[in-house]
């Protein structure tokens, strides 16, 4: 059986006694979905991701999630986050680049973080190793896709310029449901990354800040602020020697040694801890680290190693 979008064919979602390589109905070279498995079995979950900047006051995402639903009725949804501020493209890529490792191979993450809307600016597609993305060309992509670089990973990039694949109307305020939700829908119901666009090898680049050597240890960034007021760095925790031997300075405030916890310090001290992902954070014991110390992204912090 098949079922019929807009005058394309899609293979229908294998029932749980279907699953033998005569009977899968989704060949590989038609289905990117299908392969890349970290379990190295067969799947035919059909799992999206959305993240935007939309927020949850009226119902921009909602829709986005009608027409996803429309084209993919079998889809499960989940929501990264809505509260990005508002055209941060760059929260909106950590956001996503730090919540995609946790998603089984074959998921598609919708981001719609657009400030260009209606502009020039390209609807591209992505497949970078065994993740799927449907974003705007602005750099949202640049840390996954520098990272799939760096461990060698398939990549393939597609302008979608393909109409076929959008909704029939296309409103230039609003690519979220007129290109990126269907475009979305389709991929994870199918169809080839590479039938949807035209490939591409210029995407628009906007890495993030690296730390830096120094003479003594590094000079090191904030790249997030929670919604506690905790501050990450850019600096991996792995990439300090001694956690005990190390001091860190930010505004004019010195911290000795990075902790394994909050709780290992009193409510109300100025700590430094390992965050969820792995990098050094600045925090406040049960309060807010920016708020108490005006910490704002982007500020530097001294990393000092001693013997």
């Amino acid at each position: 059986m098949s079922s019929h979008k807009a005058g394309l064919k899609f293979a229908t979602r294998p029932t749980k006694d279907s699953f033998s390589s005569s009977s899968f109905p989704i060949r590989y070279e038609l289905s990117p979905i299908s392969f890349h498995l970290k379990s190295s079995k067969l799947t035919s979950m059909k799992l999206i991701t959305i993240t935007t900047d939309f927020g949850n006051l009226n119902g921009f995402t909602g829709t986005m999630k009608g027409v996803i639903y429309g084209i993919t009725p079998d889809a499960q949804i989940v929501d990264i986050t809505h509260e990005i501020p508002a055209q941060d493209v760059r929260t909106g890529s950590i956001a996503l680049w730090r919540a995609v490792p946790y998603f089984p191979a074959g998921t598609v993450h919708i981001a719609v973080i657009d400030p260009g809307v209606g502009t020039a600016r390209r609807p591209i597609a992505a497949q970078l190793g065994d993740q799927f993305f449907v974003v705007p060309d602005n750099g949202l992509l640049t840390p996954m896709l520098e990272e799939a670089e760096a461990a060698s990973k398939p990549i393939n990039i597609v302008h979608l310029d393909k109409p076929e694949y959008w909704m029939p109307t296309v409103y230039t305020t609003f690519h979220g449901r007129d290109i990126f939700a269907p475009s979305g829908a389709h991929l994870a119901n199918g169809v080839r990354l590479e039938a949807m666009g035209t490939l591409i090898t210029d995407p628009v680049r906007t890495p993030l800040p690296k730390p830096t050597r120094t003479d003594h240890g590094f000079k090191a960034n904030i790249i997030v602020i929670d919604v506690f007021g905790n501050c990450s760095t850019n600096l991996r925790v792995s990439q300090v020697p001694d956690i005990a031997k190390v001091t860190l300075k930010i505004k004019d405030e010195t911290i000795d040694g990075i902790v394994p916890s909050y709780g290992h310090r009193k409510i109300g001290d100025l700590v430094a801890v390992t965050d969820s992902e792995g990098f050094v954070e600045i925090a406040v014991v049960n309060g807010s680290a920016a708020r108490n110390f005006g910490i704002q992204l982007n500020d530097p912090v001294e990393v000092i190693f001693h013997d």
